[in-house]
């Protein structure tokens, strides 16, 4: 199908979140129109943001309240848009008939527009290597667009932790399937990585979970890395995450049903990130945090086997630099700004060396 035209009119759900901000934000710095949803647009301290933006005095943007429980609360915000940006949480993964509920009304939406012709959907990197059985890892550990978690594994379900994998996958194939059907638009997935780097509102420094543990550090006490046991954090800069999905939008290269992980490779545990924020700004005279583990103590006890099966993990951006021709910044500067707008952005006063 077509990518959608230079500056043309991108309807953007999530809009006040972490990555969705920065989609609407980077849209606009590239001239389109943009229609920002957001579950209440008058709830200023989610919004006040997007108002804030230049686009919105000229009216190139535009906000839009639609509640993502409510079937059909985008048929009138989709219908006139050549593109969506699909970034909304739903309320629980653990419900798969609610998750493809939900997804068949956003569908039915770009259908009735008559107008949409390419929907990105983010997804995430739970979708690619989220596994109930972690030796699954050290069988098939290239990281990369077309693995998928184990779905054959009888344990693979939302009660032992897996629904938000299970849900994100079950969202690629009915965007997938439905966009095949159609054959007038087509579904480009996007499966970000940790996302971290500068936050554009207080309220997003609790939307994490990344950018809120960079908080908790600055304020003296942090957590062991719980989503994968002991994983290194699998990193991308959220102004890259944003630029892809605006990549997928508009290129030429995509095809119904691709997917695209969104990650630098750069890869760090989270006792070397709190290390990293005196490294990277000194002048901050950050005095460091206790880590606290609050894994089950048999999960304690298998630390060393956690850290060496994801250390032994291969990640891989060849499809997303090759196709979209990206690039991704480093770690450090993702670091860095996240910092700093904790600091100038949300006020967070970080715990600081006694002065001499």
């Amino acid at each position: 199908m077509a990518p959608i035209p230079q500056g043309g009119t991108v309807a953007v759900t999530g809009s006040a979140g972490f990555i969705g901000g920065w989609v609407v934000r980077l849209l606009l710095d590239e001239g389109y129109r943009v229609r920002a949803c957001v579950r209440d647009t008058s709830d200023d301290s989610k919004t006040g943001f997007l108002k804030a933006m230049p686009g919105y005095a000229s009216g190139r943007l535009t906000l839009h309240s639609a509640n993502l429980d409510d079937a059909g609360c985008f048929d009138e915000i989709f219908k006139g848009c050549q593109g969506v940006a699909h970034l909304s949480h739903v309320s629980t993964y653990d419900d798969q008939d609610y998750v493809k509920k939900v997804c068949d009304h956003i569908i039915n939406s770009v259908n009735l527009s008559e107008t949409v012709n390419r929907v990105v959907v983010t997804s995430s990197i739970a979708a690619v290597i989220s596994e109930q059985d972690i030796q699954e890892l050290v069988r098939r550990p290239v990281l990369y667009e077309d693995r998928y978690p184990d779905e054959q594994n009888p344990k693979r379900t939302p009660e032992r932790g897996q629904g938000y994998s299970m849900g994100k996958v079950l969202a690629e194939r009915a965007f997938s399937d439905a966009a095949e059907a159609s054959g007038r638009w087509d579904a480009i997935t996007c499966c970000p990585g940790d996302n971290l780097g500068p936050i554009l509102s207080p309220h997003q420094k609790n939307g994490g979970p990344w950018q809120h543990n960079i908080e908790t550090m600055l304020l003296g006490e942090y957590t062991q890395n719980v989503i994968g046991a002991y994983r290194a954090w699998f990193t991308v800069d959220v102004r890259d995450t944003a630029e892809a999905h605006i990549r997928m939008l508009e290129s030429v290269n995509v095809v119904n049903g691709e997917r695209f992980i969104a990650w630098s490779t750069d890869t760090r545990n989270v006792e070397d990130i709190c290390a990293s924020i005196d490294r990277l700004l000194p002048e901050v005279g950050f005095a460091g945090a206790e880590l606290v583990d609050p894994l089950p103590e048999k999960v304690q006890a298998k630390e060393a086997m956690f850290r060496a099966i994801w250390g032994g993990c291969e990640l891989r951006n060849d499809r997303i630099r090759e196709t979209l021709d990206m690039e991704f910044r480093p770690l450090d500067v993702s670091i860095r700004d996240c910092v700093e707008s904790l600091l100038t952005v949300a006020g967070v006063e970080p715990v600081r060396r006694t002065a001499t």
